[in-house]
């Protein structure tokens, strides 16, 4: 009997597991979706007009399971803001809330994770976490700036990066927009295909 519920748990475990890989998997689709439909409408889309009549659909890598990652998540609450580069002379305040700590194909990882200061005064934007990065795509077969991941603050020390939601700075696809340039230390030695590639204008 003891061996069956142990057995038993074991398939709840593996249950549980599942159905959070698809439930990222499902987000990755849902973000796929609301990210065309964005580029695709005039009112909200960054693509100038000439872009705009010729889109279709943005370039993702395809969605894996292998990109949904749950890092260590460790809080830094004596940093002091600064101002962040960005592609233009605007220079936004941001302030490290902290770091994450995961491993991807056997190496070990470290990424910084940012607020903006003004934006989290905002009631919708208040837990609100901005992760900046570059990794060997990087100018390959993604935006060679680097891409960003939008991510909520966790109650407890444990947090999911789903790289299926990388997606570009909008500055990729209209010089107008000013953007925050990933800092070097948020560099990855990895091959990340997921999320958006590259914009190439045709």
């Amino acid at each position: 009997m003891k061996k069956f519920i142990a057995m038993a748990m074991l398939a709840l475990v593996g249950v549980a597991c599942s159905n959070n890989q698809q439930s990222e998997e499902a987000r990755a689709e849902q973000f796929q979706k609301n990210l065309n439909k964005e580029f695709s409408d005039a009112k909200s889309s960054p693509l100038p007009k000439d872009a705009l009549k010729k889109f279709k659909s943005l370039d993702y890598f395809p969605i894996s399971e292998d990109f949904v990652i749950e890092g260590i998540f460790v809080r830094t609450p004596d940093e002091q803001p600064f101002e962040m580069p960005t592609t233009t002379h605007r220079k936004p305040v941001y302030v490290k809330y902290g770091e994450i700590n995961f491993s991807l194909n056997n190496k070990n990882f470290k990424l910084d994770v940012f607020q903006d200061v003004a934006l989290r005064e905002k009631r919708e934007y208040v837990n609100h976490l901005f992760l900046p990065f570059t990794d060997l795509t990087s100018g390959v077969t993604s935006y060679g700036g680097g891409r960003y991941i939008d991510l909520e603050i966790p109650e407890g020390d444990k947090i999911i990066i789903n790289f299926n939601l990388a997606y570009n700075p909008y500055c990729v696809y209209n010089p107008k927009f000013s953007c925050p340039i990933p800092p070097e230390q948020n560099f990855i030695e990895a091959d990340i295909n997921a999320g958006v590639k590259d914009y190439k204008y045709e």
